[in-house]
């Protein structure tokens, strides 16, 4: 019998790495995910991606829109549809905190990494953005290579 510790504790972790690139985190949060059929099986797999992905409120739900879950291989013609757009669960005070900054000028909520919790169950971090300028880039590729730098020459 297989244990379920460790047949959940995988290390599927999704992220978005453009995500620290084009945006400043302002806020964070984690958000359980409402999947159909095949979805949590493609996640398993490492099947899915978060590049083109963002989050908007629909009355009073959050939804995750283009989060490519690619369609599981094993199976027929009861798959899901890759890019649909997916219902996020909260709670209910942080999805009003949500709603109340993102509703200011520039503010987007962008998600940033996809994983599997130590319970089975698909969690996704998502942040409060601003999106950075030009210039406030090229500040952050200066101290990723300064940081590259300083780490080479302690070792």
């Amino acid at each position: 019998m297989v244990d379920k510790k460790s047949r959940f504790s995988s290390t599927i972790s999704i992220k978005n790495r453009r995500a620290s690139f084009e945006f400043e985190f302002i806020d964070k949060f984690e958000a359980g995910l409402v999947l159909h059929g095949t979805e949590i099986k493609s996640i398993r797999e490492g099947k899915a991606g978060l590049q083109e992905a963002y989050c908007y409120f629909k009355a009073s739900e959050l939804f995750v829109r283009n989060m490519n879950i690619t369609p599981y291989s094993q199976a027929s013609h009861f798959n899901h549809e890759a890019k649909r757009e997916r219902k996020l669960l909260m709670k209910k005070k942080e999805l009003e905190k949500l709603k109340t900054k993102s509703e200011e000028k520039g503010l987007s909520i962008i998600p940033t990494k996809l994983f599997i919790n130590s319970k089975g169950l698909a969690k996704l971090n998502i942040a409060l953005a601003k999106g950075k300028k030009l210039n406030d880039k090229r500040d952050s590729i200066k101290e990723k290579d300064l940081q590259r730098e300083m780490d080479r020459t302690s070792h």
